[in-house]
């Protein structure tokens, strides 16, 4: 499932960055806003059946990659 979640990340970002740097801040280094966290959640939801509503979404606890499997991973 980490791959997968890293392959939607980079999609959703347009960089391999979030492959090769598990721990970079996405929304500190303007990899993802607030736009591109909506499609994020969308293919979260569409690919791996997670829904996590934007409304119980918190930056703090989605900002690095690996933030984002732990979380993901957790929902399944």
């Amino acid at each position: 499932m980490k791959d997968q979640i890293l392959d939607i990340l980079a999609d959703i970002t347009g960089s391999d960055e979030v492959k090769k740097d598990l721990d970079v801040n996405i929304f500190e280094t303007g990899l993802l806003d607030s736009m591109g966290t909506v499609q994020l959640l969308l293919e979260f939801q569409n690919q791996l059946g997670v829904d996590v509503p934007v409304s119980e979404f918190d930056r703090s606890e989605w900002d690095t990659p690996n933030k984002i499997i732990a979380k993901v991973e957790s929902m399944k």
